[in-house]
């Protein structure tokens, strides 16, 4: 190999030779070769890591290709994981790769995971998300968490060193079509790109101890409206008593919140019914645009508030997923609230009342 080849990661104050080396040690296993996990998988690869695990397996369409800047026309149709393999080594032949033409489930999980010094979550559905969560915390693995929804985005790092998991953040899993993927919603494709990039440079951060990596925060991005914000997270030590991940598609935490659609919120509304709505958006957002009966609290510094209880509290953000979040949050602070979440927020309610 080129002694050259890394010669700029190994100039740069802080990292050095002994870094390089040990991500050339390293492995990471990626679970998604798509819009997040093109960009991880190629950053990765170009920046030395030893082995890298690619698992996915779905076939690559047309639709793809404005985001998943790997394949191009002539790969339509075919494994992403094997195509994705062969790419890589063109850029990078002295890393060693390992295909999983298959989709992560509780039955092969655990062993694949296993062999894995780190692992990054490029899914996009919730099942293989609590998989991933749950099969990390029992290999004792970290792994770092990216997703998108529209033009929102968020990252964090779970299950490292003792910080919070997955479950510590969202305990209970959404149900069917309460958010829309981005085959309904829609995606920008440079938008997986940023984010599959910052994934790569958490791992970088996990493997080499440079930096500090973004465990007991999640970094919530608004691409459309250049805002981006940290909200501190606590590990729930209940969360890490997980051991086996039979029947972990059908596993769900008691509800903490109920979900309340765009025609029953109006509903309300028109029934006069009492009730607090909670925009959990940003002043900025929020000023731009929302429910003339919503009081705007951000979910940047929710934590600090303590809602008294005698009528119901629904929240809401852009999209449906920060408001998760804030319910969440809520819940840890008063038991006795009567939840609600808007589904698909502000973007659901101007789509269906409009």
């Amino acid at each position: 190999m080129n002694i050259n080849r890394y010669i700029r990661q190994e100039h740069l104050q802080g990292f050095g030779t002994a870094a390089q080396q040990k991500l050339a040690a390293a492995s990471v296993l990626v679970v998604g070769a798509g819009g997040l996990g093109v960009p991880a998988l190629q950053y990765l690869c170009g920046m030395g890591i030893g082995k890298i695990g690619i698992v996915d397996g779905d076939t690559v369409s047309i639709t793809n290709l404005h985001r998943q800047v790997l394949y191009d026309e002539a790969d339509i149709n075919k494994s992403k994981a094997f195509t994705a393999a062969a790419k890589l080594k063109q850029l990078n032949s002295h890393i060693c790769i390992d295909i999983y033409d298959t989709m992560l489930t509780a039955a092969n999980a655990i062993d694949i995971i296993s062999k894995y010094d780190v692992v990054i979550d490029a899914t996009d559905n919730f099942t293989a998300r609590y998989i991933v969560n749950d099969a990390c915390i029992i290999t004792g693995k970290p792994f770092v968490y990216g997703a998108i929804q529209s033009w929102e985005a968020q990252l964090s790092v779970f299950n490292y060193k003792g910080g919070p998991t997955y479950r510590c953040v969202y305990p209970t899993t959404p149900g069917t079509n309460e958010i829309p993927d981005c085959n309904t919603a829609g995606v920008l494709g440079v938008v997986p790109g940023i984010v599959g990039c910052r994934q790569a440079l958490e791992a970088v951060k996990i493997i080499t101890g440079v930096g500090k990596p973004l465990s007991g925060r999640l970094k919530i991005f608004d691409f459309e409206n250049d805002a981006e914000y940290s909200v501190k997270l606590t590990s729930n030590p209940v969360n890490r008593q997980i051991t086996s991940l039979a029947g972990n598609e059908m596993q769900e935490c008691a509800a903490v919140y109920k979900n309340l659609s765009p025609y029953e919120l109006n509903e309300w509304f028109l029934q006069g019914k009492e009730f607090l709505l909670l925009d959990v958006r940003e002043e900025q957002e929020y000023n731009n645009g929302h429910i003339e009966q919503a009081v705007n609290v951000p979910l940047s510094i929710l934590p600090g508030e303590v809602f008294a209880t005698g009528r119901p509290l629904v929240t809401m953000c852009k999209s449906g997923a920060r408001s998760q979040r804030a319910a969440t949050l809520l819940r840890e602070k008063n038991n006795e609230l009567d939840l609600y979440n808007l589904t698909g927020g502000f973007d659901n309610w101007i789509a269906v009342t409009k």
